[in-house]
């Protein structure tokens, strides 16, 4: 007895389906491309919706909130299949722009202008919170990859630097998702934190913004805590302190992308890349923005947008968390963001008392 075929079990499946096929009623097959607007704009509005409300109350961070409705939504409410491709756009695609679009805002020259003693003490905020944060992850037991997402966000730039080191690793979006939902959780906390540690050190302006901007995760929330803590001065200097931080992106995912190319290596499996495209995008923004390529009323259009798309990929993150599976973290990756934050403040204080802060 002869083999049945597979083609004609799998019509005879069709057409018990979907019907004979007629002229009336053909057999369609669906589209390669999925449509992805459905979703894209179901995330925008949100994104949107948090972008007003951080206007309203700064001190509540609009990437935080935007995570949270996320997860909200996914876990309480029925999400449609057709929402789904939008969804990983905007999780993925959007916060990737982001990441690109934040490079405008990091002047080579407003960096230099701080001195050599806040760039030393950013340059070690970073390199020891990465390294510890890394060693105490995995010390503890904790998925490397989630280990190596939470030490980029927590000692860098948060969802940036998140986006960053994912390009490198290629890490689930739920892994994704649950590092900036860590990261954006402790730094909102350190809203709150930063300007008490400057009242209760008697730190005056120029080392109450190298606090800030030198342990606060996101850029948006060492404004909000400059804010809080002093007047203009403080402020623009801790955005400078942070924004030089920022800049730490692209060499620190460089170095990390040596390491995992020779792990891969030994692996024999395909190399990740040294710097995911838009980390390159990232740095060509910042030479722009280094020698005044773009009027600053476009520039500041530009930031708007660039808020709007990490805003945007916040919830698309959000909406990837499903809280059953996300139970199986436990508790430890709460509590190395714990340990992180407490790494990078005393790092930065430890800097301060030597004399490395601004002036």
């Amino acid at each position: 007895m002869s083999k049945p075929n597979k083609n004609l079990i799998q019509k005879a499946i069709q057409i018990e389906r979907l019907g004979t096929p007629s002229a009336k009623h053909p057999v369609h097959t669906p589209p390669l491309h999925k449509n992805i607007w459905p979703g894209v704009m179901i995330c925008s509005f949100v994104g949107i919706l948090c972008m007003i409300e951080g206007y309203f109350y700064p001190t509540i961070s609009p990437m935080l909130l935007a995570v949270l409705l996320g997860v909200v939504a996914r876990n309480l409410l029925p999400i449609h299949g057709a929402l789904e491709p939008g969804i990983g756009v905007a999780a993925k695609r959007m916060l990737r722009w982001g990441v690109v679009l934040l490079g405008l805002q990091v002047s080579l020259s407003s960096i230099i202008s701080l001195g050599w003693g806040v760039i030393i003490t950013d340059i070690c905020a970073v390199s020891i919170t990465f390294i510890a944060t890394f060693f105490i992850g995995r010390a503890m037991g904790i998925d490397e990859d989630l280990v190596s997402l939470i030490a980029a966000g927590f000692s860098i730039c948060g969802a940036a630097a998140v986006a960053g080191i994912q390009g490198t690793i290629k890490a689930t979006e739920e892994k994704v998702a649950a590092a900036v939902a860590l990261v954006v959780l402790f730094g909102t906390l350190m809203i709150g934190i930063g300007p008490l540690l400057i009242h209760l050190l008697g730190l005056g302006t120029g080392n109450g913004a190298t606090l800030i901007g030198g342990s606060t995760h996101e850029v948006a929330q060492a404004v909000a805590a400059a804010g809080i803590a002093g007047g203009e001065t403080l402020l623009a200097t801790a955005t400078v302190v942070k924004l030089a931080r920022v800049a730490l992106m692209a060499p620190v995912i460089f170095i990390f992308g040596i390491f995992k190319r020779e792990e891969t290596a030994k692996e024999e499996s395909k190399r990740p890349p040294l710097l995911p495209l838009f980390v390159i995008g990232f740095i060509l923004m910042m030479v722009i923005a280094t020698f005044n390529i773009i009027p600053k009323a476009i520039a500041f259009d530009i930031k708007q947008i660039q808020q709007f798309f990490l805003a945007t990929a916040m919830f698309g993150l959000g909406l990837g968390v499903h809280v059953k599976s996300l139970r199986k973290l436990g508790f430890k990756p709460l509590l190395l963001g714990f340990f992180s934050t407490v790494i990078i403040i005393i790092v930065v204080l430890s800097s301060i008392s030597l004399g490395l802060g601004a002036h």
